[in-house]
């Protein structure tokens, strides 16, 4: 089975890094971006499986880069993990397309993990 691909989009560099190596142990490639534009130039330059992004990013934020994705019709898994928890927040990155919305502060990162497998391994079926 081929290696599946994750980008962790996030400038809190402890949770890139945690989320980098739990995802490493599971089997995964990871790569991590630190802001919204170096997010879009890897999608574009390298193929990703699936994407974890935060949406309050330097250069250019997570809403931006859903729209982005979008525009470019770009189809790709996104897990959004934020610390904005308002339901209008939810309610927009759905609307544009991101799977699923974890608040950062309440989530464990086995959950954010656990959630990854699953949508890899749906990806395959």
């Amino acid at each position: 089975m081929k290696v599946k691909t994750v980008l962790v989009v996030d400038d809190e560099k402890p949770l890139a890094t945690a989320l980098s190596l739990k995802l490493k142990r599971e089997g995964m490639d990871v790569l991590i971006a630190g802001n919204g534009r170096e997010c879009l130039d890897r999608v574009k330059s390298t193929h990703i499986d699936l994407l974890l992004l935060d949406l309050m990013l330097p250069e250019m934020d997570g809403f931006t880069v859903l729209e982005n994705l979008a525009k470019d019709k770009i189809t790709l898994d996104v897990i959004v993990l934020s610390n904005l928890s308002q339901e209008e927040d939810v309610a927009r990155v759905k609307a544009l397309g991101a799977k699923e919305y974890f608040v950062k502060s309440n989530t464990p990162i086995k959950d954010i993990v656990d959630y990854v497998k699953k949508l890899l391994h749906e990806q395959t079926q």
